[in-house]
């Protein structure tokens, strides 16, 4: 990934918060990353690891409580001026996870698609909305005649078809998916992944994929960050992590990818992670670089023992 890549986006020290006083819970804790242009990366880790709400943040969907998030080196978190903001809606689009829950059941494709449109771009005729949601249904392989249908007469996938269309109409340059797949048939989510990449290849859009399944992960995003409750405690190249994985957490994560192989599977031991196993109150962890732009979060005896 060399480093003459252009940076998108920047995340610095990403704090979130939750509440106030002692009923105050910090979602995500000090994270740190970039992304570059036309790249997919990935955000991995559990259910309430705080990947979602790292999404939601560089959204401006949740407040940071500190850090700095920095797109096109603007930085875009807490007070901006009204022309940033039209740009980060705009530009900064999501994909969510649940299809049916993210359409407004009452409104027509037509106008699910096109809302985002008709409230940035003013200026644009009619005709000219309707002729850019034909395309943007085109585009992920819709036909126009659904432009005047009801969420509800759909399938999973169409809808979340419906979802990347509306996503794909402002033009963004990035978009979050957020577990985009999750919630599919498993013989649909292969249509929807390479509709993505096929999007991606001729639009040049940078993704910044959310999962939980390492194995939706490793074929589709060039570099993958793992979460474990707000931290990034291991960054690397989607090959690297995959063959190298050095944090116990990522590696209980690998564990835990079923094989089409009934005789592996039987044998196969499920690794468990256990955060009391680090010994680190009297050495606490750092962000290292254990191998070529491989990140591990740990101490000086576990990067010994791990590498």
């Amino acid at each position: 990934m060399g480093t003459e890549r252009e940076v998108l986006l920047e995340v610095k020290n990403l704090h979130v918060t939750f509440g106030k006083g002692r009923k105050a819970f910090e979602a995500v804790k000090g994270v740190d990353f970039s992304v570059y242009k036309g790249e997919t990366f990935g955000i991995v880790g559990e259910s309430g690891s705080g990947k979602t709400t790292i999404g939601r943040a560089i959204m401006r969907i949740h407040p940071t409580s500190d850090g700095e998030i920095f797109y096109c080196g603007e930085r875009i978190n807490g007070k901006i001026s009204k022309e940033l903001d039209d740009k980060v809606i705009q530009e900064i689009q999501m994909i969510f996870q649940d299809p049916m829950a993210s359409l407004n059941e009452r409104a027509k494709v037509d106008y699910i698609v096109s809302e985002g449109l008709r409230n940035i771009k003013n200026g644009l005729s009619e005709k000219e909305i309707q002729e850019k949601v034909a395309q943007a249904l085109a585009d992920v392989g819709l036909l126009p005649e659904f432009a005047s249908r009801f969420p509800h007469e759909f399938s999973g996938g169409q809808r979340q078809r419906i979802g990347i269309a509306r996503a794909l109409i402002m033009e963004p340059k990035c978009i979050i998916a957020d577990e985009p797949i999750s919630a599919l048939d498993v013989s649909i989510r292969a249509q929807v992944l390479n509709l993505l990449s096929d999007l991606q290849k001729k639009k040049g859009i940078t993704y910044i994929f959310i999962a939980h399944d390492l194995s939706v992960m490793k074929y589709f995003t060039d570099r993958i960050a793992v979460v474990h409750k707000g931290q990034i405690v291991e960054l690397a190249e989607t090959k690297e992590l995959i063959e190298h994985a050095c944090h116990p957490y990522t590696r209980a994560l690998l564990s835990a990818i079923p094989m089409p192989d009934p005789e592996y599977e039987k044998k196969k031991k499920l690794l468990i992670y256990d955060p009391e196993m680090h010994e680190y109150d009297e050495n606490p962890p750092a962000w290292n670089e254990v191998r070529d732009k491989h990140f591990v979060l740990a101490n000086d005896a576990e990067i010994e023992a791990w590498t």
